[in-house]
């Protein structure tokens, strides 16, 4: 009650609190900014995206590092042309011949 009359107004506490786990880390996000609940939302959200940024850039793979080869090739084009499958071939579209009929 001090701190209201101290203030002239209500005393501000952070509407908005979340904890994060990335893998091994936790992270306590609290709103710092905003007296309503859309500014502490605002806050809470740049707050929120910085610790992921962070997190993405700390745990990505290094671009110079090459992906690893598929098995059997070695990652060169060294001028040979693949050698083609081979063609099916389409059944003929003639009807079958049928079963034969003998008149008497």
């Amino acid at each position: 009650m001090e701190a209201e009359a101290a203030e002239g107004g209500p005393t501000l506490y952070p509407l908005v609190k979340a904890t994060f786990r990335l893998g091994d880390e936790t992270h306590d996000v609290c709103a710092r900014k905003g007296t309503t609940l859309s500014g502490q939302l605002a806050s809470f959200k740049e707050e929120s995206m910085e610790i992921l940024k962070e997190f993405i850039t700390k745990h990505n793979a290094p671009a110079e590092v090459p992906d690893e080869p598929l098995e059997g090739s070695d990652g060169e084009d060294d001028g040979e042309i693949p050698a083609k499958p081979p063609v099916k071939k389409r059944k003929s579209e003639e009807s079958p011949p049928g079963p034969s009929f003998k008149f008497l």
